[in-house]
């Protein structure tokens, strides 16, 4: 074996062989296997959206729901009350909460609206779960909806 040009697959039989395979191919430290696992989930978690930037991607998501029964996205029905978001201490990725209510208690779709919110998992990288709440405390109002959403229903 050439000591110069050690392989990794290089066995060593001669004790200047194995001083040259372990200065080339020494075994990592617990130290330095903690130092590159600390930098490498800090790289990626500089690579992920910060919880508000989440929170607003969301948002961007559930402008594209919109209710079976009205012309409107649930986002501007004002069916949303509420998005929080965190990051899974395991996993780095976000995990949301979604407070929201239906217009009506005896919604026909709750079950389609809900699971489309749901759906957004799926479509947005670096989200690993959305739980829903729904609620009907505050009860919807055509008061909570947008100005866009009452344009759409001509109630402006």
């Amino acid at each position: 074996m050439d000591i110069n040009n050690i392989k990794i697959d290089d066995v060593p039989t001669t004790t200047e062989e194995l001083k040259a395979y372990e200065e080339k191919f020494s075994k990592p430290t617990q130290k330095s296997i903690d130092e590159k696992m600390t930098a490498e989930k800090k790289a990626f978690i500089d690579k992920q959206p910060s919880d508000t930037e989440m929170e607003e991607k969301i948002v961007e998501h559930l402008k594209l729901i919109y209710d079976p029964e009205l012309p409107v996205n649930i986002y501007d029905l004002g069916l949303i009350y509420e998005i929080k978001c965190w990051t899974n201490d395991v996993s780095m990725l976000k995990m949301c909460k979604i407070t929201m209510t239906l217009t009506s208690a005896t919604c026909s779709f709750s079950n389609v609206i809900v699971d489309l919110v749901k759906s957004i998992v799926s479509r947005q990288s670096g989200l690993e779960n959305i739980d829903v709440d729904i609620v009907f405390d505050p009860p919807w109002g055509q008061d909570s909806m947008s100005d866009e959403a009452k344009l759409a229903m001509g109630l402006l």
